[in-house]
């Protein structure tokens, strides 16, 4: 597929997914069954999103089959997105258990298999036990499927009520964000600083995939938006572009929690732009040795 094609139709699927409205998802759907892998993963993804939206029942019949799709990236959403339909998903459990126990199965991949298991499992021993969550915002006690869903979000326990006002003000707040990223790379990536889009150019014409500003769950609780994570190689990348004391502070958490969490980081300063070549060739060499 023409990547200005495949830009376009997984630009469309993330807006689909970020409507909160059922009226995209037949297009999901199609989006499914696309050639592009980006498409197929960015799809599921979106559907997960409408997770309390759109018919449970067919969003997971929808999903299933993209568990066995060839792409582990797919595979990997396929399963995040499920877990957002809880009980309704209970019969991926199985499916995720041979997942999880294949040799040849990606270890990011067995991250959200994994974690995708715990939540339906316990939306299904919610309903099947009486299991009491109570939302962590107002107090009233969580339906099975209101549980998967917040916890495939938020990793806190909210009513649809709470979860609905949380993700309105999650949405504008990254609305925000979205805004500040104004610089286009080779390959037409909006970022937010010259800096990164110096890396993110360096990626591309190497052939590197990379996810630009995602949200990720790294620790139990924590959630971050590293600037750049490559998912073929699980390598975290962040551009420590400032130099005040409180964006310090920042970029010393965040590179604690990376380190908690045991994951690759590299990390890159102004002054190895000029020879970004070399260093972050040479960082990401030795991070696969």
């Amino acid at each position: 597929m023409i990547y200005a094609t495949e830009a376009k139709l997984s630009s469309r699927a993330k807006t689909l997914g970020e409507s909160a409205s059922a009226a995209g998802f037949a297009e999901l759907q199609g989006y499914c069954a696309s050639e592009s892998p980006l498409v197929r993963r960015v799809a599921a993804s979106a559907i997960g999103k409408l997770a309390g939206v759109v018919s449970a029942k067919e969003a997971v019949a929808t999903l299933m089959p993209l568990l066995g799709d060839g792409h582990p990236q797919v595979r990997q959403y396929a399963a995040k997105a499920l877990s957002a339909f809880g009980v309704e998903a209970e019969a991926a459990l199985l499916v995720l258990r041979d997942m999880y126990r294949n040799p040849a199965e990606k270890d990011y991949v067995k991250r959200s298999i994994k974690s995708a298991g715990v939540i339906i499992k316990e939306a299904v021993a919610t309903r099947d036990k009486a299991v009491v969550h109570i939302c962590s915002r107002c107090g009233v006690r969580v339906q099975p499927d209101e549980y998967a869903r917040s916890q495939r979000f938020f990793q806190r326990i909210f009513c649809d009520a709470c979860f609905d006002e949380t993700a309105t003000t999650r949405r504008n707040w990254e609305t925000k964000v979205e805004d500040k990223k104004t610089l286009k790379t080779l390959k037409g990536t909006l970022v937010q600083s010259a800096g990164e889009k110096q890396v993110a150019e360096w990626l591309e014409r190497n052939n590197i995939v990379y996810r630009y500003d995602g949200r990720l769950k790294i620790i139990e609780g924590f959630q971050i938006r590293p600037d750049f994570y490559l998912p073929e190689r699980d390598v975290y990348i962040e551009y420590w572009g400032m130099d005040t004391p409180r964006y310090k502070a920042g970029m010393y958490l965040k590179q604690d929690l990376y380190m908690q969490a045991g994951k690759k980081l590299v990390s890159l300063y102004p002054a190895d732009l000029a020879k970004l070549d070399a260093i972050l060739g040479a960082k990401l060499e030795a991070l696969q040795a």
